[in-house]
């Protein structure tokens, strides 16, 4: 079982920045990705970007060129800086692990952008 703990999302005005975290812990061997997903209501959830084990990163179009995935190993922390953030980056961001082709999800971390 893997668990996962999101944390830094909140409110912030267009323009402004965020960065969340995810912390995992558990059985955490053989982790092919982590990555971060949103969920807009009445929307389908979709990716927003994503991190491979061996460091190639992939980006939703719309996060292109505002924000950027990385990640600290040693402490199992994925981290998603978003800049340049717009209304309708507004969602539920979830924190994502995929091990040994089973993948976990976090609870949740709410990003709202709003003047």
């Amino acid at each position: 079982q893997v668990h996962l703990v999101e944390s830094g999302g909140g409110l912030v005005q267009p323009g402004g920045s965020l960065r969340l975290s995810c912390a995992a812990s558990g059985r955490i061997s053989n982790i092919v990705a982590m990555g971060w997903h949103r969920q807009a209501p009445g929307k389908q959830r979709e990716l927003v970007a994503v991190i491979m084990g061996a460091g190639y990163t992939n980006y939703a179009d719309s996060a292109k060129g505002r924000f950027t995935i990385s990640r600290d190993n040693a402490k199992n922390t994925v981290f998603l800086q978003m800049n340049s953030l717009k209304p309708e980056d507004t969602a539920l961001y979830y924190c994502n692990c995929l091990v040994s082709n089973k993948n976990y999800w976090g609870q949740g971390t709410q990003v709202t952008v709003s003047s």
